[in-house]
């Protein structure tokens, strides 16, 4: 029997949300667990909207990543990047730049680094105050392949979309079909001339993650750099944005971070376990999801252990931790009198706003 128009149109829905072409997660910036203005600086990745991050490898200039509501046509948010600290004169060795890292697992039909390397389509809208030419490119884990190019933001203040692609590189080690960095996708927000010395639009075996020409974004205070719509598919050709259901980018976002967080009046749960001691219990902690690997743990506010008798103790560090890609059991050390060996609450109480957080990213 011929299928009817709503069946084929069902089909073509179902077929779209069971697929991965967009190999980026979070693309849209809808999910931002860690929430509020993140600052970052330093040598470290500093994480902001899920999956993505920033990297200053001289912290000279200092930026701030939050959620934005400011979006083009299709979309609801994006994710806005804010000079706080500027650098007016690069050193060589400076570095600013925006990026996401992607797991082996994700890409293994790209087959790079053999003679069967696929081509792939970066697709994206961008908005900032600076208008020039920006850096973008893809990179390996080991910095040693770089295929650095560029886009130009043409008017200031209005959204653009930029489309590059990039040929399939057939050689270096590119992890694919591991739980490792494959590659990631960068955007090249300020950079010295160790980053831009390579040649543009072609594969480097170097650490490339500027352009050669780019403008130096970070030069002035509170310069914006707004991204949404980010996309990295197989191909020559850029297609439509992978529209995936929120629950199925939450969860996808979740494989490298959770975050449990309560606020409010009402009591909160993060964890459930038993009093070992009178000032340490060991608390449970199961995943939404499979992770990537064992997490780390951590907490933030105030979170407090309720034993059976009521008492709400302080938590004051963390004792021990083992985990798995499934659960996490932790030893928590908090103010004495609890009861021992019995059942303890990891949570918060009223208007005391807590959070715990398991870190499993690339």
């Amino acid at each position: 029997m011929p299928l009817t128009q709503v069946d084929q149109g069902l089909l073509g829905q179902y077929a779209q949300y069971t697929g991965f072409k967009n190999r980026i997660i979070n693309g849209g910036m809808q999910v931002h667990q860690r929430g509020g203005t993140i600052s970052a600086s330093g040598t470290v990745n500093t994480y902001g909207v899920d999956r993505f991050a920033i990297r200053s490898t001289s912290g000279s200039v200092v930026t701030s990543m939050q959620q934005s509501t400011v979006a083009p046509t299709g979309f609801y948010n994006s994710l806005l990047c804010t000079v706080t600290t500027a650098d007016t004169s690069l050193a060589a060795d400076d570095l600013t730049c925006l990026f996401q890292r992607i797991e082996g697992v994700n890409v293994p039909d790209l087959n790079w680094g053999t003679l069967n390397a696929q081509p792939v389509t970066l697709s994206f809208w961008v908005r900032s105050n600076l208008t020039g030419t920006y850096g973008v490119g893809i990179q390996n884990n080991d910095g040693n392949r770089s295929y650095p190019s560029t886009y130009t933001i043409s008017a200031a203040n209005t959204w653009e979309y930029k489309t590059i692609t990039i040929p399939g590189d057939t050689s270096g080690t590119w992890n694919l079909g591991t739980t490792s960095t494959a590659l990631y996708v960068f955007f090249g927000l300020s950079a010295g001339s160790n980053f831009t010395g390579g040649t543009n639009n072609a594969w480097n075996a170097s650490d490339r993650r500027g352009a050669s020409g780019q403008v130096n974004w970070g030069a002035t205070l509170n310069n914006n750099f707004y991204i949404t719509g980010v996309q990295l598919e197989e191909g020559s050709t850029a297609t439509s944005f992978d529209y995936r259901p929120y629950g199925t980018e939450l969860a996808l976002c979740q494989r490298y971070y959770y975050r449990n967080s309560q606020s409010g009046s009402a009591t909160g749960t993060l964890g459930l376990g038993v009093s070992v001691s009178t000032t340490q219990s060991d608390i449970q902690i199961p995943f939404p999801v499979t992770m990537r690997s064992a997490p780390t743990f951590n907490y933030g506010g105030s979170p407090i252990v309720t034993d059976s008798i009521g008492y709400n103790l302080s938590v004051s560090s963390i004792a021990n931790q083992y985990a798995n890609q499934q659960a996490m059991r932790t030893f928590l050390n908090h103010a004495a009198t609890a009861t021992v060996r019995s059942p303890a609450t990891l949570s918060h109480i009223a208007s005391n706003s807590a959070f715990v957080e398991l870190t499993a990213e690339l």
